[in-house]
């Protein structure tokens, strides 16, 4: 479908014949704010995993905006526009905040300078570092991390950390954001500032998101639909209102 941003076909893993993922058929739209959730083991990280490569699907096969991705590495699925964020936050905690960004603008072919240039301070060398750290100043803003941008990584708040990662995952120029645990840590006003940072983005940079998250109120806040996991195989499926409300999942979220 034309309107699909991403699409995943019975996509599964096993590891040593047991059956983590199995049979996860996701269908999310381009510009949508999709959520995928479950209890802790349901399978949602190792989902993600397999979207960017760092597991290979042992069954089944996945999409971007119409194109098979199953197969190819990291880096070349971080290319065709897939990013993502980790549970454990992931930064160069030693580096500054504006560094952690511009790292991942190197990546970008419109910052592309070969070895010539970057050994003789070429007018071009020049040109693209100036044009690059506009672009990390741009993003840091939407990020209200602009004022931030010489200070350590590593001196930040745990929730401005959190920022930081969205904002460099973001540098990466995605179609496809994937946020896993955007929220854990945080405190209800960083949580609902989360929120509304997430809804900007989506619209600036016309962008799809997909998130793992256990905040049940962030997740309804944000998401429009959502797919449920327990013990690697989809328990519910819909709108988010529709899915956290069914029996099945409340019982596998308290027991019983």
């Amino acid at each position: 479908m034309a309107d699909l941003m991403l699409e995943t076909k019975n996509l599964g893993i096993s590891f040593g014949g047991l059956k983590a993922v199995q049979d996860v058929n996701l269908k999310i739209k381009k510009n949508e704010l999709y959520g995928l959730v479950g209890p802790n083991g349901a399978g949602k990280t190792t989902v993600f995993n397999m979207l960017t490569g760092v597991y290979q699907p042992t069954t089944g096969t996945f999409y971007l905006d119409g194109e098979e991705l199953k197969g190819k590495s990291q880096e070349k699925i971080n290319h065709k526009g897939i990013a993502r964020t980790f549970q454990n936050i992931r930064l160069f905690s030693n580096m500054s905040v504006i560094r952690n960004v511009l790292v991942a603008l190197h990546n970008q072919p419109e910052f592309k300078y070969n070895p010539f240039d970057a050994m003789l301070h070429t007018p071009r060398y020049y040109d693209v570092e100036v044009r690059m750290r506009d672009k990390a100043k741009e993003i840091l803003d939407v990020f209200g991390l602009l004022e931030e941008r010489n200070n350590l990584a590593c001196n930040l708040s745990y929730g401005t950390q959190r920022r930081l990662e969205i904002a460099r995952a973001l540098a990466t120029n995605p179609k496809l954001l994937l946020l896993d645990e955007p929220a854990a840590g945080m405190n209800p006003n960083e949580t609902a500032e989360l929120m509304s940072i997430v809804k900007d983005i989506r619209d600036r940079f016309d962008l799809t998101v997909l998130l793992i998250e256990h905040d049940m109120k962030f997740v309804s806040g944000l998401c429009d639909e959502v797919t449920v996991l327990n013990f690697g195989t989809t328990l519910a499926q819909g709108t988010t209102a529709e899915a956290l409300n069914d029996p099945e999942v409340i019982r596998a979220y308290i027991g019983g």
